[in-house]
């Protein structure tokens, strides 16, 4: 292991397609449920790609008044009320103390960031005139704007700043937030990964790139990562939070340890804009630079969180790096794909997907790989636990997100014993 402290994870939040809590997604991902539908938040008629895994009913007034609400971009919004749940689940107070909140920072993960209020407002310019625009458009717009707003509301005073790396932002986050922990500079990181980007604008755009499923008439049917079917990802809205904490930390107030963060490392490709190295040879890199830093060997994996989008290249040159990463055993360890029931939810895909391992460790359960009923064939004999979930106990884990520009992240996660 390396130098440093020892980080634990304490707390955990989530508001995904199909649960707005962590027990509701945690049920409904079990259950084999899809968040995909057809887009209700506008007419889509204009675009190709007509579904999306949408935040149904969603509500920020548990932490926000109106006002705040109307200044403040979704996913700022969806940050706060997942950092909420994750401090509650974590034992925290709604507002840290004053003893605590130096030594705690916030680093919130997202692709696009204020993406909505982007998309109003210059639409708003075009067609009324910039004396139209709001005074909160930039506040609620910029890319940072989420840790910061967070910061204030929990009265965190350590720390701050956002991870932008595209659909690797959230493992970045989680990954730097423990490495601050590691090197003494905060006892206690709020890691949250957020993004809200279901618009015309942002949802043509991904399609002008032929990037997007357009299996419109099967919305539960079309992310299939790893199946021979697949034809591009599913855009979709999320958040999730992790409270880390340094060992110490968190034994001296008591807190319930979910499961220890022991290695994490980011590479980049250097190779191309959008898809990944050949034999996904940076997210390989990640994978082994993270182990070592946990010193723990590949041949202790239980269980591979797959970024898996449902990209032709994409998914096939991830499993050759996990392939590559685990040799021999390569078979026997269980593979995961979150994103076949939810989509994909970019800069929050990374803390989604860790929230969902540290579940599977608590639980003894991987979740299922949904519409898996055709594996490509260069699938092979991996155990990519299609279509149900099944028992499998889990003691150490690999959590992977890569963003387009060929950057990635690895996170290992090991269960927690005393």
């Amino acid at each position: 292991m390396s130098d440093g402290r020892r980080v634990v994870i304490t707390g955990i939040g989530a508001i995904t397609p199909i649960g707005r809590t962590v027990d509701t997604f945690w049920a409904a991902l079990l259950a084999g449920e899809s968040g995909i539908r057809p887009i209700a938040s506008f007419d889509a008629s204009r675009v190709t790609s007509r579904i999306a895994g949408e935040v149904l009913d969603f509500d920020p007034s548990i932490v926000m008044d109106r006002k705040e609400i109307r200044r403040n971009d979704r996913t700022t919004q969806m940050t706060l009320v997942s950092t909420h749940e994750a401090m509650q689940d974590a034992g925290l107070p709604d507002r840290l103390p004053e003893d605590e909140s130096e030594m705690t920072g916030i680093i919130v993960g997202s692709g696009l960031g204020g993406t909505g209020t982007l998309i109003e407002q210059i639409s708003l310019n075009a067609t009324r005139g910039p004396e139209r625009l709001s005074p909160f458009f930039i506040p609620a717009a910029i890319g940072n704007i989420a840790s910061g707003v967070a910061a204030m509301q929990f009265n965190a005073k350590g720390p701050n700043f956002a991870a932008v790396s595209a659909c690797a932002s959230a493992g970045h986050a989680i990954g730097e937030a423990s490495e601050m922990i590691r090197r003494g500079d905060a006892d206690m990181m709020f890691a949250t990964g957020a993004e809200a980007t279901v618009y015309e604008a942002t949802v043509g755009g991904f399609a002008a790139m032929r990037a997007l499923s357009t299996r419109n008439d099967d919305p539960a049917g079309a992310c299939r990562p790893f199946d021979s079917g697949r034809d591009g990802f599913v855009l979709a809205e999320g958040a999730a939070t992790l409270i880390l904490e340094s060992l110490e930390h968190a034994q001296a107030r008591g807190a319930r340890i979910h499961a220890e963060l022991c290695g994490y490392a980011a590479t980049a490709d250097a190779s191309h804009i959008t898809l990944p190295a050949p034999g996904g040879a940076g997210a390989l890199r990640a994978g082994r630079r993270a182990l070592v830093k946990a010193g723990i060997d590949a041949s202790e994996i239980d269980f591979v969180s797959a970024h898996a989008t449902s990209t032709p290249g994409g998914d096939m040159e991830e499993l050759a790096a996990i392939r590559s990463l685990l040799g021999e055993r390569a078979p026997q360890v269980a593979v995961s794909a979150t994103k076949s029931s939810i989509g994909h939810t970019l800069g929050a895909a990374g803390a989604i997907a860790a929230v969902a391992t540290i579940l599977a460790m608590r639980d003894g359960r991987i979740p299922p790989t949904l519409n898996l009923t055709d594996p490509d064939p260069g699938v092979g004999d991996m155990d990519l636990t299609p279509l149900v979930a099944r028992d499998r106990a889990v003691r150490v884990a690999l959590v992977n997100a890569f963003g387009f520009g060929g950057q990635n992240s690895a996170i290992v996660l090991r269960r927690w014993a005393d």
